[in-house]
């Protein structure tokens, strides 16, 4: 799951999740990017917290964007995720990681 920052930053940094993504699925992982639905009428913060919230829950680990700290509701994901064990990296932990199973690094 990708956790970061979008109110207040133009687009809504949906490129950011994207190509967080992107990469992480090159790596051999199965990103999960809430910013994917994009942005829908009629939906509060509160909505979107809600639904990434139950989507996060079904992953196994969060990547964290850069700039999450300043983001209340990934606060929010990386806290709940913390609370169940679940492991929290940046997005280039995970991709290390990675390839330091694939041998290459």
């Amino acid at each position: 799951y990708c956790a970061g920052p979008m109110s207040g930053i133009e687009g809504h940094n949906l490129p950011a999740f994207a190509a967080a993504a992107v990469r992480l699925e090159l790596a051999g992982y199965e990103a999960v990017d809430p910013g994917a639905k994009g942005v829908l009428d009629g939906w509060s913060w509160t909505d979107y917290l809600r639904f990434d919230l139950r989507a996060m829950l079904d992953c196994e680990g969060v990547a964290i964007l850069p700039g999450w700290v300043d983001s209340p509701g990934a606060w929010l994901e990386v806290s709940v995720a913390r609370s169940l064990d679940m492991p929290v990296k940046s997005v280039q932990e995970w991709l290390d990681a990675a390839a330091i199973g694939l041998g290459i690094v």
